[in-house]
């Protein structure tokens, strides 16, 4: 890629929405050799042709579901640490389970690798990053709701600590402000030591100036 953040929509679309002769041609263009992929159901490791896992797992990904719905939400390119992050929301259904279709968002983040030779990028690496309630529509499309009761469940429960251990807090609080306030008068402490010692060198200055002139042969 010469310009990823424009050209990176364009090979996700390939990926996943691409006959397998072009799935591959794709991951074969634009991942490098060593590239890895790490998904909450799966991971490569990077090593010599960890590449040839990763057209294992995107043609497998269009075998559950040949046909995917997929919306690119946004492209963020952190250009210094050659680092792409891409909010995605697809529509994935498992053939082989009636009116199975799982609308899941996430973000993936994909690591770059420029080529001195052509100047390109590349993938280095893949991470697909899901919401726990997202990631387990792809098995049971309903469970994302008993997710979200455990979820609300442990807020109370955060609530709960938070509001019965107060006083760590309370205590947490009054430490901090006391460092804080001898570091303020370390600050103020050694200002006024300063300009007493200016006042002091300027008043040794002035004296040793008039005892100069005091002592000053006459011709």
């Amino acid at each position: 890629m010469e310009n990823p953040a424009k050209e990176i929509p364009g090979v996700i679309h390939l990926l996943t929405q691409s006959p397998p002769s072009i799935q591959r041609e794709t991951i074969e263009t634009y991942f490098t050799q060593d590239a890895s992929f790490t998904h909450p159901f799966c991971r490569t490791g990077s090593f010599d042709n960890s590449r040839f896992l990763i057209r294992a797992i995107y043609r497998w990904y269009k075998i559950l579901s040949p046909k995917i719905e997929l919306t690119i939400n946004s492209v963020a390119y952190d250009e210094p640490n050659l680092l792409l992050y891409v909010n995605i929301t697809q529509v994935f259904g498992i053939w082989v389970i009636p009116f199975h279709r799982a609308r899941v968002n996430l973000t993936t983040v994909l690591a770059l690798r420029r080529n001195r030779g052509d100047e390109k990028y590349y993938i280095q690496s893949q991470n697909d990053l899901y919401q726990t309630d997202e990631f387990v529509k792809f098995v049971l499309p309903p469970s994302w709701m008993f997710v979200w009761l455990w979820q609300f469940w442990a807020t109370f429960f955060c609530f709960l600590g938070a509001f019965a251990l107060w006083p760590i807090s309370y205590a947490e609080q009054w430490v901090w402000d006391e460092g804080e306030s001898r570091k303020s008068r370390s600050k103020v402490e050694g200002r006024k030591g300063q300009r007493v010692g200016d006042v002091l060198d300027d008043i040794e200055l002035k004296d040793l100036e008039r005892k100069a002139l005091v002592n000053k042969p006459s011709r």
